[in-house]
Parts: structure tokens; sequence; C-alpha cells
């Protein structure tokens, strides 16, 4: 698993398996999903603003439109 985070733009990304070129998939809300650009299958997950939307967690719920499945 690759997580990266750019704590100037606020943008967490989680990848899982080989990095590989690929695009973000808008999903609103400051969510995106990664796509693999030759299989099409969903890599990884991303969240702008991610500091902000977590800030206060007693307040802030939002739920991931994605499901990944981890293989070894």
């Amino acid at each position: 698993m690759y997580v990266y985070y750019d704590e100037e733009g606020d943008f967490l990304e989680l990848h899982i398996g080989e990095y590989s070129e690929g695009h973000f998939k808008n999903l609103g809300d400051g969510l995106f999903e990664r796509v693999d650009k030759k299989t099409g299958e969903i890599k990884g997950i991303a969240i702008a603003s991610f500091k902000k939307k977590t800030e206060q967690l007693d307040d802030v719920g939002f739920s991931l439109p994605v499901n990944l499945e981890i293989t070894s």
C-alpha cells in the first residue's frame, strides 16, 4: 500500500498494489478514485482538503463510494 500526503496542498492519496499509469476520476466532494489506464481497475483513492475534513471528526462524516479489494 502506498500512502502519500501533500501537507501544503492538503491532499491524501492511498494506492493499492504496484503503482501504474492512470488517472483520477472525480467522485465529488473532494473525493477521487485512481483508475489504472490499461485495466480500468480502481487502484486507489484520494481526498482533497483532507486535514480540513478531518479536523473535527465528531462533526464530519463521509463515506467513500469506492470498494477496494486487497489481494496479495
